[in-house]
């Protein structure tokens, strides 16, 4: 990590400086030393070097022991959702999200995910607020099983405000070629797993906000009895990271390919590692929302389809297995705490026009 330099204080009737014009270089190597210990958990015995070089390192030859290696990548940032932060005043949540957007997409191919770098950009350097940020994003590289080997920490006065910010991160990580995951393994009478969700995740937040905030006009330490917390709390809660759920899955069953649901809904995710000739039907009534999502409707008075084309629905990470596979997987996430289940099958594609749709109306 590093902060963007910054010239020293000005000194009285001297001309301009960096610091002068809002770079505050201290603040950058303040924060450097708060975040270093959290970093430094991550650590994976392939990673070279410490904190405050130019590059991350990661010694390659790990990679000798794979025939043949296919490296994936992957970047994202967490969205609207930066602002909640901000205006809650919790900043080591926000990490968890940017891990599991870039994790978990790395993940859907089969990919250990390995390193991870992060990019945060704030209109002025808060040294403890930086570190915040960094040890959330560090909690979560544990939780996905792979490094923090880098980052940038960029002040950006007079484009952003003082307590404005924004994250995003790179993830990179690697596949044998012959166990690589995706939609040429999927065959007729495949069924589809579903993994629950903790909540929004990172996706869709401007369209809650605009709800909750703009039609509702709730705050966001308005006490919701459904939740039994806070909307602030409740809009708050972290993405949940399945890379490691995903990878014990590889493991121990037949996986076919995984949909990690994200922007653009379940069925429009799931599309995405449907083949052309296939067809996947997923039950609504085999699972319950939760109680965000029907706020959202409710409040917002927006339409199914729509929720279920911008929103998670309770849903973040899908797998397709085979039939003989399935008792296996199921038993697989239980023993890892993962809410699982049986959500749909995959059938010829017949007359329907996209690789996924829902069917029938969620349980109550």
């Amino acid at each position: 990590m590093s902060a963007e330099s910054s010239g020293r204080a000005p000194h009285a009737g001297t001309g301009a400086s960096y610091a002068a014009a809002g770079v505050d270089i201290e603040a950058g190597d303040r924060a450097v030393e708060l975040m270093k210990e959290w970093v430094k958990k991550t650590k994976r015995p392939e990673v070279l070097g410490g904190l405050g070089g130019f590059a991350g390192l990661f010694d390659a030859s790990a990679l000798k022991r794979y025939e043949r290696p296919l490296l994936a990548s992957a970047t994202d940032g967490v969205g609207t959702k930066v602002d909640l932060a901000r205006k809650m005043g919790v900043y080591d949540t926000i990490g968890h999200d940017l891990v599991g957007m870039v994790v978990d997409d790395l993940v859907v191919c089969g990919a250990e995910p390995l390193f991870m770098t992060d990019y945060i950009c704030v209109g002025k350097v808060h040294p403890e607020r930086v570190a915040a940020i960094v040890k959330g994003i560090a909690e979560g590289c544990v939780l996905a099983g792979c490094a923090l080997v880098g980052g940038e920490t960029a002040e950006h006065p007079g484009l952003l405000g003082e307590d404005d910010f924004d994250v995003a991160g790179a993830g990179t990580g690697v596949v044998e070629y012959d166990r690589l995951l995706g939609a040429d393994r999927i065959r007729k009478g495949d069924a589809v797993i579903a993994m629950a969700s903790s909540g929004l995740h990172s996706n869709g937040y401007s369209l809650v906000r605009h709800v909750v905030f703009d039609r509702a006009g709730w705050a966001l330490d308005r006490e919701v009895e459904e939740f039994g917390r806070t909307l602030g709390e409740e809009l708050l809660e972290p993405t949940k990271i399945y890379s490691l759920d995903c990878l014990a899955l590889t493991r121990t069953a037949e996986v076919h390919a995984f949909s990690h649901i994200t922007g653009g809904g379940l069925a429009n995710n799931l599309a995405r590692v449907i083949p052309d000739s296939l067809h996947a039907t997923v039950d609504r009534s085999t699972w319950t929302p939760g109680a965000v999502f029907d706020l959202v409707g409710k409040a917002g008075q927006v339409e199914r389809l729509e929720l279920e084309k911008t929103l998670n629905m309770g849903v973040g990470m899908m797998a397709v297995v085979p039939e003989v596979s399935v008792d296996v997987a199921l038993e697989t996430l239980a023993d890892r705490g993962v809410d699982a289940w049986v959500a749909g099958e995959i059938t010829e594609r017949g007359d329907h026009t996209s690789g996924a749709t829902l069917t029938g109306d969620y349980a109550k």
